[in-house]
Parts: structure tokens; sequence; C-alpha cells
């Protein structure tokens, strides 16, 4: 902590500690009682904020309706809740020191700051506010980071506001504290901080609609260990082990050849490496082969089919014959298409969702109109439903917590909401020349949103800003100016962010489609430095996805070590990631030699070039077969993430152990009776069989016992049909490694 901030605090503490004991103004009802009920949880979700109240009184879930509240505690059941005549016989202070009995329980004691705050506003007749109030801006902390040496071991936070006049306030006894992980190191009521076993967390203060918060850092014991001075091939290298070394774990070996082909060939063609690629890259002695493999893999048709794929996730596409909405076959295909080709082009991520922030005309020939109509699957277009999934979906923020109150856990107001909402308000979906055409347009006499307290019409306004958005009637090309903006890192952060967790198993912040104040990045150097990456690319996809899959983070071993092995944040090791259900079943496919088709789509469609189409208008979309609802493919009813899951579970066990996907295809199309007749070996079969399904070889161990498995049978393709299937129900075969 530096020198000007102690004094800054130290200033403030001692200025709001004098005025406290000698001012003989009254409490101020926006700055003195509201952060009492605040504090106290008066007006939270679990008390008198809920939706209906409780036990008869209602207030704003954490204030956001001052106004609302005011009349809610002096107009209604006048005399009761507040006593002017006999302050100390009102039912408001009563309930809160358990006087009487309270569903709520005790809050504080009669000699409390809170109760001599309340009682002289009672006192002097509970009067509203005159005039303008200076409100909060901002908070500040006393620190921004803790470290400690040992479990424990305690420190204090101290809490500053911010207000509009230019004043600060020291409010730690009017905030509220949590910690991300009280197991790792808790903070009490009063800003107490205590560390309880090695790892790192956050700890956070809130106050009015601000959150902030303070990384935490618990150090392991420092006997023993010793930092290896691991090797960086870029500055991802360089972030994150700086990070680690100041956590003190030490990161896992590099990863070997097999599995870095088959990592990378998974990650990046959604596929398996062929024999034939796994022999000519073991065979190269070219000290730069990972580098050339990653390049050779990025130019490849597959890496195009499967980021169209990602893409079409997280927009919805589906096809059918959806009349209501407008997701016919016809429409998802064009959608899909036009996807596929500003990602096969390297057109810069920013432009390419532009053009769709900004998109009209007909579903059927302007694919990117089809942003309105697959992103909802709703008849009528709902303006507030599709602001909160474009948020989440562009910008990684949900929003629609703001809808009925101000964020919880973020900064986001109501303001914020309804004025983001009003860029969809005029958006209209109209019918085409032919029924399954819909055609998008913005009407322009469309009113904005209504605030939902006061009804006031909120102005379209971009995330964080302050202005209005100057436009000429339709205001969503000012919306996708600012969105697709370099200077706009909540959209490049989190377009990095999902990048990142698509090959690390998990992002710098997750879950990727959560950012918030309150849900920090686990290394910030390392986000910061991957949006600064994307951005001076140009959004260039590709320039991203090299430098990850090049960093030797990427290519860390699965294998964790002593120091590493309850690390499941910091990237110390690879992390085991079970295939998606649309790469299972297309690994599958290609290692057995036997393709198969989703349900729905043309013979020799991959199911990464797939997506779920319906059989009928009242048909909901299926996911290509029973096979994909089993494995978690999403059904993309929504644009969470989590619609997406690649969770093991005993249905999967049984469905590849005993039903048919695997058991048709054991026959591998002929080829183990080929072999036999071309007279390979036992061991020649053996050998090629873990190449082509785990890409690597066999360990003399497995040769010695699968050998001994097959005995007398060699000429039986039986026999290798079980070696087969055990590979094809192996936790190695199902997970990339």
């Amino acid at each position: 902590m530096n020198i000007q901030r102690t004094l800054a605090f130290s200033i403030a503490i001692l200025t709001t500690s004098l005025l406290q004991a000698a001012s003989p103004e009254v409490p101020s009802f926006r700055k003195d009682i509201m952060p009492i009920l605040f504090r106290t949880g008066c007006n939270s979700g679990a008390c008198h904020g809920a939706a209906q109240g409780k036990d008869g009184f209602m207030l704003s879930l954490f204030g956001y309706d001052v106004r609302g509240d005011y009349h809610r505690i002096t107009g209604e059941m006048v005399g009761r809740r507040l006593n002017y005549a006999i302050p100390e016989q009102s039912l408001l202070l009563k309930k809160a020191t358990g006087a009487v009995p309270h569903s709520g329980g005790k809050l504080f004691d009669t000699d409390s700051p809170y109760y001599e705050t309340l009682h002289r506003w009672i006192a002097a007749r509970a009067p509203d506010d005159e005039g303008e109030v200076a409100e909060a801006v901002g908070l500040e902390l006393s620190q921004d980071a803790f470290v400690f040496e040992t479990s424990g071991a305690e420190s204090s936070l101290r809490v500053l506001a911010n207000f509009s006049d230019g004043t600060q306030r020291d409010v730690t006894s009017l905030a509220l504290f949590h910690s991300n992980n009280a197991s790792v190191a808790d903070i009490n009521y009063d800003g107490f901080i205590t560390a309880a076993k090695p790892g790192d967390t956050n700890v956070f203060a809130r106050y009015s609609r601000f959150t902030v918060g303070a990384e935490v850092i618990v150090l392991p014991p420092s006997k023993g260990f010793q930092w290896p001075n691991p090797p960086e091939n870029n500055y991802i290298d360089h972030l994150v082990f700086d990070r680690l070394q100041k956590l003190r774990i030490v990161p896992s070996e590099l990863c070997d050849d097999e599995t870095f082909l088959r990592r990378v060939t998974l990650d990046l063609a959604a596929r398996p490496p062929t024999p034939d690629e796994y022999h000519a890259f073991m065979d190269d002695n070219d000290p730069g082969k990972r580098e050339k493999k990653i390049d050779e893999l990025l130019q490849s048709d597959e890496f195009s089919d499967y980021w169209t794929t990602l893409w079409s996730e997280q927009l919805r596409i589906i096809g059918g014959n959806y009349a209501p909405v407008g997701t016919h076959l016809k429409a998802a295909t064009m959608f899909q298409k036009w996807i596929r080709q500003q990602i096969a082009s390297g057109r810069p991520l920013n432009e390419f969702v532009a053009e769709m922030v900004a998109a009209s005309g007909s579903n059927l020939t302007n694919g990117p109109a089809n942003l309105y109509t697959m992103l909802q699957h709703k008849p009528r277009f709902e303006p507030k439903v599709f602001a909160a999934d474009f948020s989440q979906v562009f910008l990684g923020i949900q929003i629609q917590c703001a809808e009925c109150h101000n964020h919880p856990f973020d900064r986001w107001t109501q303001d914020d909401y309804y004025s983001f909402v009003s860029f969809f308000s005029g958006v209209k979906r109209k019918p085409g020349v032919e029924p399954r055409e819909r055609r998008i347009f913005y009407d322009t006499s469309a009113p904005p949103a209504k605030h939902v307290v006061d009804q006031r019409p909120m102005p379209p306004r971009a995330l964080g800003t302050v202005d209005p958005a100057e436009h000429d009637g339709d205001p969503r090309q000012a919306l996708a100016d600012w969105l697709t903006s370099p200077e706009n890192e909540m959209f490049s952060r989190n377009l990095a962010n999902r990048i990142w967790a698509h090959f690390l198993g998990r992002g710098v912040i997750q879950p990727v489609d959560d950012i918030r104040v309150s849900n920090p990045p686990v290394n910030a150097p390392l986000l910061d430095a991957l949006n600064d990456r994307l951005v001076d690319s140009n959004f260039d996809l590709r320039s991203l996805v090299r430098d990850i899959c090049n960093s030797r983070v990427y290519q860390l071993s699965t294998t964790p070590n002593d120091s590493n092995r309850l690390d499941t944040r910091q990237f110390s090791h690879m992390h085991l990631r079970r295939l998606r259900a649309d790469v299972l079943w297309d690994t599958i496919n290609d290692v057995t030699g036997m393709p198969g088709t989703p349900d729905g789509h043309p013979q020799g469609t991959r199911a990464v070039q797939s997506f779920p189409v319906s059989g009928g208008s009242t048909e909901r979309p299926n996911f290509g077969g029973d096979f994909f609802k089993t494995f978690g493919r999403a059904g993309r009813n929504s644009v969470c993430v989590c619609d997406t899951k690649t969770e093991p579970t005993l249905s999967q066990t049984l469905n590849l152990s005993v039903g048919s996907t695997v058991q048709g295809r054991l026959y591998a199309n002929g080829r183990f009776r080929k072999q036999i007749a071309d007279g390979e070996t036992p061991e020649e079969i053996i050998q090629q069989m873990f190449i082509t399904a785990l890409c690597r070889q066999p360990t003399a161990e497995e040769m010695s016992g699968l050998l001994g498995l097959i005995g007398d049978q060699k000429k039986d393709a039986h026999a290798y049909e079980d070696i087969f299937w055990s590979l094809l129900n192996s936790t190695e075969f199902i997970f990339n490694r």
C-alpha cells in the first residue's frame, strides 16, 4: 500500500470520526439511514427486500428505490413503524434491537452507532433529504492485495466511499463483506481477514451500488520449494509462470509428442490424428515441428468447421419448420454458411459481430440478419430477453438481474439495463413473401424502454457510458460501433477469455459468461495480455489461437506433481477434458472407419458441421440422435455455456460399453480381417490399433498383457475386436489429455 493511499485513508477516517462525534446535523435518509438498512440486511432478498417483502413490510432489494422505501417506512402504518414522540418506541428500533419478536432476529444493540443514528433521525420526525444529495460514485479499499505467509494470519480491510460532491467518507462500518472462497481466506462482518489454507481468492466490500475486491494469497510453506525456471515460449508462459512462482506452485513437465499431437488435433480440428499424420509427426526431427503442426491445422477446413459450430451454438442456430419463429432449415443453413465464410476467410471478429448487430432484411437471403431470429426462439420478439442474451454472448455479462433491481454483485443499475434494452425496442420481425421467410427491420417510431420504477423513457445507452447513443432512428449501428470498438475491453476481453477457455478447459474468468466485479480473473495480467494481443492483431482469431497453442502452458502434461496436484485455477498443468458430444461422435466414426450422419442432415455430414433439426412444424428440434443427448450436446435452448455438458455420467458409460454406438462399429469396416489376411502379426495389429484410437504406442506391459489375451486366437478377428472395444471404452479415448 503506497504512502498517498495510507494518508488519504487516515484523513478520511479521522474526518469521519470527528464529524460523527460532533455533528448536530439530522442524519440524511440517503447517506445515513439507507446504508444502515443495507448493512444490517433489512433490504436483502432474505428479508424485507424479497419480492413480496416479509411480515407485511417491503423494501426495495438493496435499496434501489430510495423514494419508495422512504414512503414505505414513513407513510405506511403511521405511528407504528416510527414514533416521533417517543422514538425508542418505534417498531423500526424495537424490532432491530430484539425488544419485540422479529423474524430477522436482533440486529444491533441500543448503544450501537446504528441505533443512535436511527434514533436521532426519528426524533427529528424522519425528514427526507432536500435538494441535491451527494451520492456515492465509487469505492476504494485500503489495500488491493493481501499476502499471508501462514494460515491463521489476520489483517483488516477499510472501505472509503467517494461522493459526487468531491467528499470522501470511511464506510467500513456500513459496508457488507464476503469472500469468494472462505476455505482459503474469510472476511468477517467488520472487514477482518483471516487466512485459512494455502491458495488464492478474493474478498469484496459492497456499499451502495458498488462492489470492489482485493486479492488474497495464502502461501504454502516455503520449505522445500524451489522454482525450476521452466523455459518460456511466449508472453503467456511468462505471465502464468510468474503467477505460479508467487504462489509457490511448480508447473508440470512438458507433454510428450504423442500427447501433443492428439491434443492439438482434437482442439483445432475436432478430430483425432490419422495414423499417417502420427507417423509423419513422430518421424519429424525438426525442433519446430509442433509449431508447424499448429499452423497446418489452423489453415485446415476442419478448423473453420469447428469454430463455425462453436459460434453457432452461442447464437443458437436450429433448423426445421418453425413458422412462428423463422428458424427454418434454409435460414439456419444460410446463417451457418455465412458464419463459416467469415471464419474461413479470417475476417476480424469485431467486423463479423458488427455486421450481425446492424443487420436487417430477409433471413433467407441475408445470413447475419438471422441473429434476430435464432438468438431468440420466440414467436414474438421480446427486447428484454434479447438484450440479456445479447449481453451474455457478446460481453459475457449477465445484466438480467438489473431488470427488477440494481445488480447485487456488479455495477449495473436498472438505468443501465433499461437503456440497453432500448437498443432493441424497435426490432421487428414480419412475414416475407413465402411462409418460411422472416424480414428483420427496425421500427423507428417505436418508443424506448420505460424504467420499471417510475415509467420514464430510457434512451438507448451503451453499458458503462453516460450519454445516450447518437443515431438516426435505428440505434443498432451505434451499438455495433461501440460494442466492437478496439477501445471496448468488455467485448475483446470476453472473446479472449472464451478462446482461452476452449483450449485450457476453463477461462481466466470462470464461468466465461458470468463476467462481473465479484468474479475477477484468476490472473489479471494474463487476461490483459490476451486481450491486447487480440486487439493488436485486428481481432484475428488464428493469431491468438496460435499464441495459445504454442505456449508451454498449453503443452504441459496432465500429470501433476506434489506442488500442483490440488491446483484447479492457475493452469499449472493441463486438465483432462471430456470430448464434446459432437467431437466424440466424429472421433468414434474416424477411428472405426465407419462414418455416421446425425439425424436430419445429408449423408456424410460430420457432427461438428451439424445443428439441431426439427422434423415437423410442432416438433422441437432433436440433437441429431440419442447419442448426442446422452453426451450433453447443446440443445441450444439458451445462450448459457452450461447448455453444452461435458461431465461424464453412468448413461454415457452404458452407451459406449453395451450400446449400439460402439458395438456396431467394432467390426471397424473389416479392418482386422484385412490385416489378418495381409499377414500382419498380432503385435502390428495391436500397435496400429493404439495409434489409431489413442495416438500412441502401447507400452511393453500393455503389449505383453494383450498378447496373452489373444493367445492362440491370432487369426480370430473377434479377439482384436475385444481389444478395440476396451480402447474405445477407456478414459484415455473419451478424454482429451
